[in-house]
């Protein structure tokens, strides 16, 4: 029987880059929370996504030579095989892009208009344009953005400005009247007394400067502003509808029971967010967690500092439990965590092959061992099997009192307590002693199945953090008792039945040769970047005049296109010269599909020797522009046939 709704969502992700291992912990955490709900017996929606639009996005699809809807179509479907490569369970991907999510982020700035929460004006201010944020110069930290530290720039453009400062007191009563609407508590009092105590000022919710972004219907020169498009995304990801004709999805799970955030964008979720929806007329959300970030060592990961760590190169070396173990049980509360290659590897060694995994392959062993994989009735009980009974039954409601206050790690710390009680109980059991005495065969059969039942709780408990692991326990121990309900009786494995076969859990990892398998892939990574990065760079010798003539450079339209049929990266191109037709084959399959190509204007090498590649005659070359990796045709937009010059 359901317990009723539980709707969480992360932040959706920003389609500038591919993230790395501090941006995927918040959908790791989202995850272990859903899990569990599910497990309580909760309706579950999980929700995450990415965000699509705005001037960052414009600059780096320009500098991959990729028009916007291409870099993040690329961008999404990494952010996605992420996602699904660290095995999460969200219910929805949205992305800002869809075509339901721009029109009802239209419907919500012309209804915020209608109302007269949206006014236009003009905005002159300092702009970041990473963090897509305006500040004030009292805001700025040593003249740059105080998010991101790096430079801003004078901007001025006529603007549209949404009315924070008329729902100010609301808010304020609102956070004081639900003391658990913004946690943890010290992220309260920071939005509190750095921004709603100052005082709000008017909001810019859309620019002119850059085009993409969702056109503002009845004024298109403008697009909606990043926040009131991204933030939208939890409404309109379930069918939120203007009008009132909502959604099956809203109807059933809005408001949302958790927004999980980073801490670093806490002010537009716990101020801009809910002043939105005040003024739609909405429910505001249960609760908003900013969560800490993963720190390098000391430090905040960037791709400048060269000390990014990424999930898959994580879970290539470790698995993706041991990587979800690290992110979950080594984030504080409410402090930043920190993370280095060695520190993942002690803590494996330590916890997941030392105290986990040695309890499984020890207790499966033992009971292969003395009694041939069979579970036996145990005998009567000792006093020190009431201990290790106790805590095991007591274990299930301290985890669900860590996980009500979203205290993840404290919560798996919890279980590997009864984890390292039960490695305990075998030095003081010593049923290896037990096994070599045919008289003790009932207390070896008790001690047995006693750390059989506290390895199937610590399973079961351990499903919403390490599903994986989790099934690999309950195969071992050859259980189908695996919800949380079963944790209610210490009488779970079924005597008589048959343990399956013994598997390593977690292998022990030998740090100094791992550390040099990996130190040996980043070097080998650096030196084919710089590799790329001289070949872009190549100086070639200068020309003179009578070499650049001997040169014939003509524009060329493309009529046909097709994949070569013995080399993936070979297009078999039919091009139109004036009123001569050639055939080229060109190596530009990675970066153009031959329905790319069909109609464009590019620029022929026309008296180039004509040669076989792959078997297929090319007369000619057409040019390209390279930088690394990334290619892009050189186009021309005039009469098919005329010369270069």
């Amino acid at each position: 029987m359901s317990k009723g709704k539980y709707y969480i969502t992360t932040a959706i992700a920003y389609t500038s880059g591919k993230p790395h291992i501090g941006n995927t912990y918040e959908i790791i955490l989202a995850d272990a929370i859903a899990r569990y709900k599910r497990e309580q017996g909760y309706d579950v929606f999980f929700m995450t996504g990415t965000d699509e639009h705005g001037q960052k996005i414009e600059i780096k699809a320009k500098e991959a030579g990729k028009s916007p809807k291409e870099f993040v179509d690329g961008i999404a479907g990494e952010i996605k095989s992420i996602w699904d490569l660290m095995n999460t369970s969200y219910d929805k991907f949205i992305r800002t892009t869809d075509d339901y999510h721009e029109k009802g982020v239209q419907k919500i700035f012309k209804k915020l208009y209608d109302k007269g929460d949206i006014y236009k004006g003009e905005y002159e201010g300092l702009y970041c344009t990473p963090c897509e944020s305006f500040w004030t110069e009292s805001q700025l930290v040593d003249g740059n953005c105080p998010d991101c530290g790096r430079p801003v720039k004078e901007s001025k453009e006529e603007a549209y400005f949404f009315k924070l400062s008329k729902y100010q007191d609301r808010l304020m009563k609102h956070i004081e009247e639900n003391p658990d609407f913004i946690q943890p508590e010290s992220r309260k009092n920071e939005m509190i007394n750095n921004f709603l105590k100052p005082g709000l000022q008017d909001l810019c919710v859309s620019r002119t400067s850059f085009k993409w972004g969702i056109p503002v219907t009845f004024d298109e020169k403008h697009v909606v502003y990043v926040w009131i498009d991204a933030l939208s995304n939890y409404i309109t990801g379930i069918g939120y509808d203007t009008e009132g004709n909502h959604g099956e999805r809203y109807n059933k799970y809005w408001p949302a029971d958790l927004h999980l955030i980073g801490k670093d964008i806490l002010r537009f979720h716990t101020i801009y967010w809910p002043i939105m929806l005040m003024a739609l007329d909405i429910p505001l959300p249960k609760k908003v967690f900013g969560h800490p970030w993963m720190l390098f060592g000391e430090g905040k990961m960037s791709k400048s500092k060269g000390n990014i760590i990424y999930a898959d190169d994580l879970t290539r070396h470790f698995g993706v439990d041991a990587v979800r173990y690290y992110s979950l049980h080594e984030m504080p509360f409410a402090q930043d965590g920190s993370i280095t290659w060695e520190l993942v590897m002690e803590r494996i060694n330590s916890d997941l092959v030392n105290i986990l995994g040695n309890l499984v392959n020890r207790t499966i062993t033992m009971v292969n061992k003395y009694f041939d994989g069979r579970v036996e009735k145990p005998g009567e009980k000792e006093a020190i099997d009431d201990e290790l009974i106790n805590l095991a039954l007591e274990t299930p409601k301290k985890v669900e009192a860590k996980m009500k206050d979203l205290k993840v790690a404290d919560a798996i710390s919890e279980i590997f307590m009864l984890l390292r009680r039960s490695n305990k109980y075998i030095d003081e059991t010593m049923p290896w002693i037990l096994g070599k005495d045919p008289d003790k065969k009932d207390r070896l059969a008790a001690v047995l199945y006693n750390l059989l039942e506290s390895i199937r709780f610590s399973g079961v408990m351990l499903k919403s953090f390490l599903p994986e692991t989790s099934e690999k326990i309950f195969k071992q121990l050859n259980t189908t008792k695996t919800s949380l309900e079963s944790l209610s009786e210490f009488n779970g494995i079924e005597i008589g039945s048959k343990v399956g076969k013994q598997e390593i859990l977690f292998a022990r990892i030998d740090i100094q040769k791992k550390l040099k398998e990996i130190e040996a892939e980043a070097s080998k990574k650096q030196k084919n970047e710089k590799k790329e990065e001289k070949i872009e760079k190549e100086v070639k010798p200068e020309i003179t005049i009578d070499d650049f003539d001997k040169v014939d450079l003509k524009v060329a339209e493309v009529i046909e296109a097709e994949k070569h049929p013995k080399a993936d990266k070979l297009l078999v191109l039919k091009i139109k010269v004036g009123d001569e037709t050639r055939q080229v084959v060109s190596g530009i399959a990675q970066n153009y599909t031959p329905e790319d190509l069909v109609g464009m204007k590019v620029i022929l090498v026309a008296n180039l020797k004509p040669v076989k590649l792959r078997g297929i005659k090319s007369q000619g070359m057409i040019l390209a522009a390279t930088a690394g990796r990334k290619l892009k045709l050189v186009t021309a937009d005039i009469e098919s046939g005329s010369t270069v010059s």
